[in-house]
């Protein structure tokens, strides 16, 4: 198949792809089309059928495999499909695991460099609280394992919240080491911990949308919330531990404006935030170099950093 990282403007499509998303939608002139999106395993692709009631148009139905045929353009800097036929595929069509973006990296092992950490905290309260995340609560290994960081921007594949969390607890690592006012086996601890609410703030593949708790409550409170639950079956947990804990979870992003309830108030939660942003950024601007023309050297403006991007000369 030809995956959709491949498509540039100008690109004919003649393929099967996993309809991510479907809405009706009529233009100013009153004419009624369809907004869709397509997915594979390298990224989603915005389309459009702007002859819905053409005999080329079959019914099909978000989450369903669609065949679709029809051309790419660019429409304000992003490319775009118009579908002149849609119907949807034969099991023998595709294969499933073409049409979900997962980490390149092996989770297994992933897994078990941040076990290695978690055995790397001494104290005893903060070990035993990642205990009973990591290893004693088996239900949420089994969607944290696989769930994605984002719906969109970074780590938005399966994978890509153990990939993240594991980034930021290196930098984390790697701060502590560098400043000694830091207190390492609290900073290793929310690093871990800092994204779990995303596991219930978002569902599972190939969905990969907000939930209800994610819409009106957001993982940061999530987080901290299952933080809470988790403190409570632990014996004697000190209480101004439990509160230094959630106010970096709380504060992990850093402002306000991003959408943080708390700023860092205490040394960790500002390295917390540090080490966040760098690794959500720098895995943006690799994912921005990685999906765009090979030969080309400025890639052009991005929303996300607000600056005309290029690649670096080699």
């Amino acid at each position: 198949m030809r995956y959709i990282s491949e498509l540039r403007e100008g690109s004919r499509i003649q393929d099967v792809y996993l309809c991510k998303h479907k809405q009706s939608a009529v233009t100013k002139n009153g004419k009624n089309y369809e907004n869709v999106v397509l997915q594979d395993r390298t990224g989603v692709l915005d389309a459009k059928i702007w002859d819905p009631n053409s005999d080329a148009i079959h019914e099909f139905d978000a989450l369903d495999y669609i065949y679709v045929a029809g051309s790419v353009s660019n429409f304000n800097g992003s490319l775009q499909a118009s579908l002149k036929q849609v119907r949807k595929a034969d099991p023998s069509e595709y294969i499933p695991a073409d049409y979900l973006p997962v980490t390149k990296k092996n989770r297994k092992v992933m897994y078990n460099e941040l076990l290695s950490y978690a055995g790397s905290v001494k104290q005893p309260y903060l070990s035993a609280l990642l205990k009973s995340f990591f290893v004693e609560d088996k239900e949420f290994l089994k969607v944290f394992a696989g769930h994605s960081a984002a719906k969109t921007v970074h780590h938005s594949f399966v994978g890509g919240l153990l990939e993240h969390t594991l980034s930021v607890t290196k930098i984390c690592d790697y701060i502590a080491r560098n400043y000694p006012a830091v207190n390492r086996d609290l900073l290793i601890t929310v690093a871990m911990l800092h994204d779990i609410g995303k596991t219930k703030e978002l569902s599972d593949f190939p969905v990969n949308e907000y939930t209800d708790d994610g819409q009106l409550l957001g993982h940061i409170l999530i987080g901290a919330e299952m933080v809470h639950d988790h403190i409570k079956d632990i014996a004697g947990f000190p209480e101004k531990l439990e509160t230094e804990i959630k106010h970096c979870i709380l504060a992990h992003h850093g402002e306000y404006e991003y959408g943080s309830p708390k700023k860092p108030a205490i040394i960790e939660a500002m390295a917390l935030n540090l080490a966040d942003n760098m690794d959500a950024k720098l895995e943006t601007m690799t994912e921005v170099l990685e999906s765009g023309p090979v030969n080309d050297e400025w890639l052009g403006f991005n929303r996300f950093f607000d600056s005309n991007l290029r690649r670096t000369s080699q």
